[in-house]
């Protein structure tokens, strides 16, 4: 890599060139042991003589910041490596430049900072599960493919035969009539509803969400200027009696609420979408985890039901496949399609091509629906473990609210606090069980006191050991009389 040297306005040419070239090795810049431009090619590039950049060179090997190597080049010195000091911030003024007051409410994500031996953490699947000897297959394929030797930029909507790809799979999968056209491939689920937003609201208007939510969601919504209010969540889902008068959209995960789990019950569905046509409003569906179903009749998607265009249905690759490899999608209706095209033009362009093209290829060959057939195996295992143990061992501490889809499993503490919810966690972390509660999802109200357990990251053959020391931290911070 060519290190920049500005000697614009200097006189000094071969003192400033030691100078930016120290400074930068003092502030970690330039790293121990890296090779330093040879005196020719600096020169040329600095378009000064030979000799200038040469004693530069030779103040710097003087005092010990660099090394030469005969044959080799002139390289950072190893042993300057200790005498670094910490990187200077840069000084700060009297008018720092002041950003929306929003952003001072958001905070960033800190869940996955710190590993855990015993990880209940929601949001994950298990990455030793994933297939990558057929994944680099098609991404060496896609290496070669025509999209990468053009070299151009890929339609906002996405690679057309990753939108086909898509279109067939959740037709067959979810009965989710789209083509093509309507699928939009984005980088993860918020940047989905970030295009809803996008398309849809002026600053102020009104966004309906379950409470207790999906909070990043909120996050995001009121980023963007608008209003969020959080609607109550029952047994049956969203209480739809309970919507806010004017608002433009509404965000539901009905096939597994997150967090309780819940799935809205077809009257439910049939009451929201005759909703949102009374209301002119968009049903935003965030379908994020249903290809895991361990029992029970799947209810048709929102989407599917939706004779009016409605519904913009999203996807995420995230749960089935990777979070860091970030491919969503969502259908939108035709009412929406141009304006959402547009927004992710000028959101970011596209999603990355190659990634895309991999995918395609994968879902194609049959690769995709044999991952979700293997693991769906291991997670129902995991699953039908969790359940049973937590019915088991924990009945005098937790009430189970029933699921059978997804990845996790949300409990309910019986008469713990807040507080003593709060010492769990930490004392659980401690023995190294990370753990999910559900203060983080609240929107407006106060969500109950309880643990959200995930079990796509934790190997099945932990899960006992590790609800087997939770059960110890509910022991030591819950008083008895508070248990029952």
């Amino acid at each position: 890599m060519t290190f920049h040297i500005s000697l614009v306005g200097r006189s000094d040419l071969s003192g400033e060139i030691y100078r930016q070239i120290r400074q930068a090795i003092l502030d970690g810049r330039l790293r121990p042991g890296e090779r330093l431009s040879p005196t020719r090619e600096l020169a040329a590039a600095l378009t000064v003589s030979r000799s200038t950049v040469t004693v530069a060179y030779e103040s710097l090997l003087a005092e010990g910041f660099a090394t030469s190597h005969t044959g080799a080049g002139t390289f950072v010195s190893h042993q300057f490596e200790a005498k670094r000091p910490a990187s200077k911030t840069r000084r700060s003024t009297a008018r720092a430049i002041r950003v929306r007051r929003v952003w001072e409410t958001i905070p960033l994500p800190r869940a996955f900072d710190r590993a855990a031996r015993f990880d209940f953490r929601t949001g994950l699947p298990d990455a030793s599960l994933f297939p990558h000897r057929a994944w680099r297959r098609v991404v060496a394929r896609a290496l070669r493919s025509r999209e990468m030797a053009a070299g151009v930029y890929e339609n906002p909507a996405g690679n057309r035969d990753l939108r086909a790809a898509i279109a067939r799979h959740i037709g067959i999968s979810r009965s989710v009539s789209a083509s093509p056209d309507d699928v939009i491939v984005t980088n993860g689920t918020q940047q989905a509803v970030d295009i809803v937003a996008r398309v849809l609201l002026e600053p102020g208007d009104v966004v309906a969400m379950e409470d207790p939510g999906y909070r990043p969601l909120k996050e995001l919504l009121k980023a963007l200027g608008a209003r969020v209010i959080g609607v109550p969540v029952d047994s049956e889902g969203l209480v739809v009696q309970a919507l806010p008068a004017g608002a433009r959209a509404v965000y539901v995960t009905p096939s597994h609420q997150f967090p309780l789990g819940v799935a809205m019950s077809l009257s439910r569905r049939r009451a929201l979408l005759a909703w949102a046509e009374r209301n002119n409003a968009v049903v935003v569906e965030d379908d994020y985890d249903s290809e895991f179903r361990f029992g029970g009749r799947p209810l048709e998607p929102l989407q599917t039901i939706d004779s009016a265009g409605r519904v913009a249905y999203v996807g995420t690759f995230s749960k089935t496949l990777l979070p860091a490899l970030r491919l969503a999608f969502m259908v939108v209706p035709p009412s929406l399609r141009e304006a959402a095209h547009k927004a992710k033009f000028v959101t970011d362009w596209h999603t990355a091509t190659i990634a895309q093209s991999a995918l395609a290829q994968f879902i194609d060959e049959g690769a995709f629906a044999r991952h979700i057939r293997r693991v769906s195996r291991i997670y129902s295992e995991r699953h039908a473990m969790l359940t049973a143990e937590i019915k088991r061992n924990f009945g005098d501490y937790l009430d189970l609210i029933p699921s059978s889809t997804g990845l996790h499993i949300t409990a309910c503490a019986r008469g713990a606090s807040a507080d003593h919810i709060d010492a769990i966690v930490s004392r659980a972390f401690e023995l190294g069980v990370a753990i999910d509660t559900m203060s983080p999802c609240r929107v407006d109200g106060k969500p109950p006191a309880g643990f959200v357990l995930g079990y796509g990251a934790i190997e099945t053959a932990r899960i006992a050991e590790g609800l087997k020391r939770l059960r110890r931290c509910f022991d030591e911070r819950v008083p008895r009389r508070e248990a029952a």
